[in-house]
């Protein structure tokens, strides 16, 4: 399962437990992958202020105490995301609704928000 650059920063801006609402999704420990330019791009946020930069700062951590960071060759993070995924990932976690049609349209199951702080599984 990969997890975007907004995923990570959902705790902090959307005060979701990301990685409870996993676990009640799919019941299961499921390998937590996050492609590098999504740890390059929460560390460049993070450099700011604001809500964003700490929202940032709390998603690099995360990535780098629950997930698995992975090379891509695309060097911006919604394409490695992409890329990665056509690679027969399960799942993307995402509340980036551009990205998420893309996903869709190449047959990713995509997680994201639903309501206020829960998730959901959209089907492609």
């Amino acid at each position: 399962m990969l997890l975007d650059t907004n995923a990570l920063m959902m705790p902090v801006e959307l005060d979701v437990r990301v990685f409870e609402e996993l676990d009640r999704l799919l019941a299961a420990n499921a390998d937590l992958v996050v492609p590098e330019p999504v740890v390059r791009e929460l560390e460049k946020l993070s450099d700011g202020s604001g809500t964003e930069a700490v929202a940032a700062s709390v998603g690099s951590d995360l990535a780098a105490d629950r997930c698995r960071v992975v090379d891509a060759e695309e060097t911006y993070a919604d394409d490695a995301v992409v890329e990665l995924a056509g690679r027969g990932v399960d799942y993307v976690v995402t509340n980036d609704r551009p990205l998420r049609d893309r996903l869709l349209e190449r047959g990713v199951r995509v997680i994201g928000i639903r309501g206020r702080d829960k998730l959901d599984i959209t089907e492609p």
